[in-house]
């Protein structure tokens, strides 16, 4: 640092000197140039007389160095006008940018000195105005007039980069001046004077791996096959040097962090030759065996990894697929497993790059392979039935014991255990079969019938002797075979109906028949009349061979006065071996038709009535002596139920009918259970019946300890006491429309909630709450309220 001091004071020192020469051969030069304020004649060249013309003063730019750090103001320049005779009548004045503050000028000389240390790089240039004056007036001499001065450069500023840190990637083995970024430095002096801000880029770290371009700034690698997987990041640093990078120029540095992208330049390699595993034989297919993983150095999908099975003995049984997660091969077995059979297997698996990259096939082949030994460890497997089903056949009705059939199982292990059988129970409910546990036959425990269930289902279970828990399980169909014990019937239960009329020879139904023994001893049907009745006079049987007959009228003419009703005999008989037969009877009715042949009707009854009346005449007849004796039935039961006569005669007083609505029995119609008790008031034994239809004066209590004795009561005597009560009350109603409606019994917590028979006739009570029940209750709101309204209004 203090040799940088040293540097830029002795270049300051100079510049200063330059800058003074050339500051007296200016001033020099100006008052060589300056005509006089006055003019006068000079002789030029051959005698001939100039004249001069009269102006003011003219000069060029000013000058001042930045960054000056001298103990005295510099010195920027002198203005002095042809007319200043040097008397000191002449003041100069300086305005402008800076004026007073940065410049000064000496109002005797006109010489003006910069006070501050200036700084082009804030400021380059400033604008200022010179004037001569008369220092006692100052009344201005001659025009104003403006000059420039310019801060001068020096090379105080070194350059600087856009970023402190850069990043940057280039792919592995890149080859040599591959461009990998660009660094920018900026220099703040004046790229116009000198080489102040003339850059020149180099490298500091990073060789030999990176060069970078002294005029650009671009870094380019230098080495060949740069290797990810040897190096991956390098640390560079590049400087920026001002003054073309000579000596004496200012500096700046950078860092940046170069980082190899991967690329596939490395084949995938499995770090053994052999694998070994193991597998148990009781392992079901797609249960994983072992995994293998080849490694590979790249990176992303450089270092993605396939794996295929391309030879061995166990291609069959085993597969390997690909965890794209851990970059492993996964075995797993494909088949079921055998210790018995084959104890071990070799598989070769090869391990090849998904994506490979053209440039580098050359370092190929991007593959491996490895030899994966499995070996197959034995297990405790449950017995193995030979067939994985069985289907067996039984006749029906088969003697208890027969035999149905025989399974067989053994164990696969080498131990080959003792095997014992038994069934299912929860497939074999009713107990039809039985297995003998130690050969596997399979019996009938009682007869089968084919027509109830025609297949059994049953499970027969396998275990081994000493081994409990291993069980083998087998599914087994039994069919029941049939035989023919079935004897065919009628397919419906036929009733067949023929005229009186009927002609010889008529066929008048037709019948089929049924078997529920299987097609094979059932159909086809025979149909035939009982040998005694072959030669019956009045019917005969026809087989259609379609397992359907025919019956048929042998004679014309039938009466159902003689007889209304036959029953025929039909053996059916069906195609089994031997074959069953059955006798069926045929009911066959004999009816009335008409000369169509349609049936009138079947009732032999009918020919009892007069034969001069027509069927809607009986049906009419008929109807009329039902509705009689439903009505004189009514007339019975209503005349059980009543104890009084249903008719009321005109001498009897109806006034005895009179009811009290204060009962709660079983209404006007429960005659059954009326008792004239009821209509006792049990106010009214003592003589005193309230009045209903007159504003009672004070409340009547009934007496205590009166009860009414409804057991013992004289109808004539309360009616007459009626009557009396009647007869001397002139203000009573009629007697006969007294209806009372104020008991209601006693003993009730409730009082009457008849508003009609209050206590008191003025009520205390406030109804204004009706008034808050809404528009439904605004009727009695108004009826209640009306009191109040009366008395505001009186």
């Amino acid at each position: 640092p203090k040799m940088k001091e040293d540097h830029c004071l002795h270049t300051a020192l100079l510049c200063l000197g330059v800058l003074c020469c050339s500051q007296a051969l200016g001033t020099e030069r100006l008052n060589h140039s300056r005509p006089s304020l006055h003019g006068h004649h000079e002789k030029g060249k051959e005698g001939q007389v100039l004249h001069r013309s009269k102006r003011g003063w003219v000069w060029n730019q000013f000058f001042v160095i930045e960054e000056y750090t001298g103990p005295d103001p510099v010195l920027v320049g002198r203005l002095h006008s042809d007319i200043d005779s040097g008397d000191g009548n002449i003041k100069y004045i300086l305005s402008g940018e800076g004026a007073g503050i940065i410049f000064v000028i000496d109002d005797k000389s006109g010489n003006i000195h910069a006070t501050k240390t200036l700084d082009r790089e804030e400021r380059a240039q400033y604008t200022l105005t010179a004037q001569a004056v008369d220092r006692n007036t100052n009344r201005p001499l001659e025009p104003p007039s403006e000059f420039i001065v310019k801060v001068q450069d020096i090379n105080d500023n070194p350059p600087e980069f856009l970023h402190e840190n850069y990043h940057a990637n280039v792919p592995e083995r890149s080859n040599v001046g591959t461009s990998v970024i660009q660094v920018t430095a900026s220099d703040a002096d004046d790229p116009t004077y000198g080489n102040s801000a003339k850059l020149v880029y180099s490298i500091l770290e990073g060789q030999p791996y990176f060069s970078v371009e002294a005029q650009t700034g671009i870094i380019r690698t230098a080495l060949p096959n740069m290797d990810r997987e040897a190096k991956e990041e390098y640390h560079v640093v590049i400087q920026a040097k001002d003054m073309g990078g000579h000596m004496g120029g200012l500096s700046g540095t950078t860092k940046v962090t170069i980082t190899l992208t991967d690329v596939n330049d490395n084949p995938p390699k499995f770090p053994q030759s052999v694998y070994q595993m193991s597998v148990s034989e009781a392992a079901v297919p797609g249960e994983e065996v072992g995994r293998v993983k080849a490694k590979d150095p790249d990176i992303g999908e450089n270092g993605l990894v396939a794996y295929s099975i391309i030879d061995g003995d166990g291609m069959d049984m085993f597969e390997i697929t690909t965890d794209y997660e851990t970059q492993e091969g996964v075995v797993k077995l494909k088949k079921t497993l055998d210790y018995e059979t084959k104890k071990s297997y070799s598989l070769k698996v090869e391990a090849a790059n998904v994506h490979i990259d053209p440039k580098f096939i050359s370092n190929g082949p991007f593959k491996d392979t490895v030899t994966v030994k499995i070996v197959v460890e034995d297990a405790d497997e449950p017995p193995v039935f030979l067939k994985p089903s069985y289907i067996f056949e039984v006749q029906e009705n088969a003697a208890s014991g027969t035999v149905v059939g025989k399974v067989h199982a053994k164990d696969p292990d080498a131990a080959n255990s003792a095997i014992r059988y038994s069934i299912d129970r929860h497939t074999d409910l009713e107990r039809y079969f039985f297995i003998n546990a130690e050969d596997g036959n399979i019996k009938t425990i009682k007869a089968l019938d084919r027509e109830e269930m025609a297949w059994h289902n049953i499970s027969v279970f396998a275990v081994e002797v000493h081994k409990q828990h291993q069980e083998a399980k087998v599914p087994i169909a039994i069919k029941v075979v049939d035989i023919n014990d079935n004897a065919p019937k009628f397919a419906a239960a036929y009733e067949a109906f023929v005229c009186e009329n009927a002609r010889s020879n008529q066929q008048f139904i037709t019948i089929s028949a049924d078997d529920k023994d299987d097609s094979a001893n059932g159909p086809r049907f025979i149909f035939s009349l009982p040998p005694e009745i072959i030669h019956n006079p009045n019917f005969t049987l026809r087989d259609n061979r379609d397992n359907t007959a025919s019956v048929l009228v042998r004679r014309e003419g039938f009466s159902r006065q003689k007889q209304d009703l036959y029953l025929l005999p039909i053996v059916i008989s069906d195609g089994g071996v031997p074959p069953l037969s059955s006798t069926n009877t045929l009911t066959i009715r004999v009816c009335g038709c008409d000369s169509s042949g349609s049936l009138l009707s079947c009732n032999a009854e009918a020919y009892v009535l007069n034969a001069g009346l027509s069927t809607g005449a009986l049906i009419a007849i008929l109807a009329c002596i039902v509705i009689l004796l439903v009505i004189v039935v009514l007339f019975v039961t209503l005349k059980r139920q009543k104890k009084e006569p249903l008719i009321v005669f005109e001498e009897e007083d109806v006034r005895e009918n009179i009811i009290t609505y204060d009962d709660e029995g079983g209404g006007e119609e429960d005659t059954e259970a009326f008792d004239i008790a009821t209509l006792q008031n049990p106010d009214g034994i003592n003589g005193f019946i309230p009045r209903k239809d007159i504003k009672p004066e004070y409340q009547y209590l009934p007496r205590p300890g009166l009860r009414p004795a409804p057991n013992s009561v004289d109808v004539d005597d309360f009616i007459n006491t009626r009557i009396q009560e009647a007869d001397n009350d002139p203000t009573a109603p009629p007697y006969d429309s007294i209806q009372i409606y104020g008991y209601e019994g006693r003993g009730s917590v409730a009082g009457s909630l008849s508003s009609l028979e209050s206590a008191t006739t003025d009520s205390d009570l406030d109804y204004d709450y009706l008034q808050n029940w809404g528009p439904r209750f605004k009727k009695l709101a108004d009826l209640y309220g009306s009191k109040d309204t009366f008395d505001d209004d009186s």
